[in-house]
C-alpha cells in the first residue's frame, strides 16, 4: 500500500491485489540498469522472449492486434543481437510476408512497421547495425524511407532510400536499384522538387530496363509521365502513359489495362483532359482486380479516381447531382485514412473540397483544407500546399471574400512558379481572370 501511495507499483487492477506492476517509468529505469550492468543477462532475457513470442503467435496473423506479439519478437530479437533472425525469420517472412507486404498494403500498419525497424538502427534513421548483411541493410533502409514517407515525414525519407540505392548501384542490381530511384522520384514530386524528380525517374527507366523485369520496366515509366504531367509537359506525359500501357498490355493480356497506382496516374492525366467517361469505365475495371486483393491504398485510389470523374460529369453537365461523387469521394477519405499513407491523404481531401464547394456546403470544404494544409506543411509536401492555395483561392472567391482570395492566388502563383509545377498554369490563369472581374487584380 505505501508504494501504491508513492506511486512505485501500479494501483490494484481488475485483478485483485496479487498482481503487482511497476511503474512504466521504473520499468524502464531498471531495464536500463540491467541492460548497462548486466548486459549478458539482458541479452540472454530478450532472446527467450523473442523465442517465447515467435512460437507462440499465430504463422501468419491477419489483424494489427494479432501482429503485435511478432512486433514485439522483433523489438525482443533486436535487443538480444540476434537482428538478422528477427528480421529473416519474423519481420520479413511473417510480418510483411515477403513482398506481398501484408502488413502495410493490408492493414496500413506504417507506424507499428517503423517501430519495428527501428531496433535495426543504432541512429534511426542514418546508421544501420553492422550485423546485417548488406541485403539486408539494403532491404531495411528501403522500407524505412518507404514507411517514413508514408508517415508524412518526407524528407526524413530520402536519406534511407538514397542509401539504398547507392548499395544497390553498388551490387549492380539493377532490379532493386530500379525501385530505388522510382521512390525517390515519386518523393521529391511530392515535395515539389520537380527537376530531381525528374532525374529519379529517368534513372528509374534506365535501371528498370538494364534488369530486364517487365514490370518494372512499365511501372518507372508512368512515374516518369506523371512528372511529366505535373511539369505541364503533357505530349510527353500522354506517350510515355501510352507506352507503359502497351507494356502492360503485352505483359498480362488477360488484364490490358494500367492499374493500383500506375492506372490512378494514368486516370489522373485522363482526367485533365476532360475525358471522364474514360475514367469511369477503366476504374470499375480496376477496382473489381483489387478490392478481393485487400490493398487498401489500391482500392482508396480507385475510388477517387471514381469520385473525381463523376464529379467533372455533373459539373460539366451542369448537373446538381453529386449523389455518386459524394459516395465515392467519402469511400476515398475513409480508405485512404485506413491505407495510413498520410502522403496521399491530400489527394482525397483536397478532392472533397472541390466537390462540397460545388455543393455549396462551404464549411465543410474549409474544413478539409484546414486538415491538407498542416499535413503539407509539416511534411514539406510543395505539390499539395500549392493546390490547397488554390483551391483556398476559389472557395474564398466563392464566399464572396476577394482579400483573402487574392492571398491565397498570390501564394499558389508563387510556388507554382518556383516548383515549375507548369501543370497547374492554367488554373493560375483562370483564378487571375476571376479576380480581375471581380476588380480584385
Amino acid at each position: 500500500d505505501k508504494l501504491r501511495r508513492t506511486k512505485l507499483i501500479a494501483p490494484t487492477g481488475h485483478h485483485g491485489d496479487t498482481d503487482l506492476d511497476a511503474h512504466p517509468l521504473l520499468r524502464e529505469h531498471f531495464g536500463q540498469e540491467l541492460k548497462h550492468h548486466h548486459p549478458a543477462t539482458w541479452r540472454e532475457a530478450n532472446s527467450r522472449l523473442f523465442d517465447h513470442l515467435k512460437d507462440t503467435t499465430k504463422e501468419f496473423p491477419d489483424t494489427l492486434d494479432e501482429m503485435t506479439p511478432l512486433y514485439l519478437a522483433v523489438a525482443h530479437g533486436c535487443e538480444a543481437g540476434r537482428h538478422q533472425k528477427a528480421l529473416d525469420e519474423v519481420y520479413w517472412r511473417r510480418v510483411q510476408r515477403g513482398n506481398r507486404y501484408f502488413s502495410v498494403k493490408n492493414l496500413g500498419a506504417y507506424g507499428a512497421n517503423l517501430t519495428a525497424l527501428r531496433g535495426f538502427f543504432d541512429t534511426p534513421w542514418q546508421h544501420l547495425i553492422l550485423e546485417l548483411t548488406e541485403d539486408a541493410k539494403a532491404l531495411v533502409l528501403a522500407i524505412t524511407g518507404f514507411a517514413l514517407r508514408a508517415l508524412g515525414q518526407l524528407k526524413e525519407s530520402i536519406q534511407p532510400m538514397q542509401a539504398n540505392l547507392e548499395v544497390r548501384i553498388s551490387q549492380r542490381n539493377w532490379r532493386n536499384a530500379a525501385i530505388a530511384a522510382n521512390n525517390l522520384s515519386e518523393t521529391y514530386l511530392t515535395i515539389g522538387d520537380l527537376s530531381q524528380s525528374l532525374t529519379y525517374a529517368r534513372r528509374g527507366v534506365e535501371f528498370a530496363d538494364q534488369s530486364g523485369d517487365s514490370f518494372l520496366r512499365m511501372s518507372t515509366r508512368t512515374t516518369l509521365a506523371d512528372t511529366f504531367q505535373q511539369a505541364g509537359r503533357l505530349s510527353e506525359a500522354e506517350d510515355t502513359f501510352r507506352e507503359a500501357e502497351k507494356m502492360q498490355k503485352e505483359d498480362q493480356p488477360e488484364f490490358p489495362i494500367l492499374y493500383s497506382l500506375w492506372g490512378f496516374r494514368y486516370c489522373d492525366f485522363l482526367l485533365g483532359q476532360g475525358k471522364y467517361q474514360d475514367v469511369q469505365a477503366r476504374a470499375v475495371q480496376t477496382l473489381a482486380l483489387v478490392t478481393p486483393q485487400g490493398w487498401l491504398l489500391d482500392i482508396a485510389l480507385d475510388c477517387l479516381s471514381m469520385g473525381r470523374a463523376y464529379l467533372l460529369q455533373a459539373r460539366r453537365e451542369a448537373s446538381a447531382d453529386f449523389a455518386e461523387a459524394t459516395n465515392y469521394l467519402k469511400r476515398a477519405v475513409n480508405g485512404l485514412r485506413e491505407a495510413g499513407n498520410l502522403d496521399d491523404l491530400p489527394r482525397g481531401l483536397l478532392a472533397r473540397a472541390e466537390l462540397y464547394r460545388a455543393m455549396g456546403e462551404f464549411g465543410r470544404a474549409q474544413a478539409d483544407l484546414d486538415e491538407v494544409m498542416p499535413i503539407a506543411m509539416r511534411g514539406s509536401m510543395g505539390l499539395y500546399e500549392a493546390d490547397c492555395h488554390l483551391e483556398y483561392a476559389r472557395l474564398h472567391l466563392a464566399r464572396g471574400k476577394k482579400g483573402l482570395a487574392r492571398a491565397s492566388w498570390w501564394k499558389a502563383q508563387e510556388m507554382i512558379l518556383r516548383m515549375g509545377y507548369g501543370r497547374r498554369d492554367k488554373d493560375v490563369r483562370e483564378i487571375e481572370q476571376l479576380l480581375r472581374d471581380e476588380g480584385s487584380v
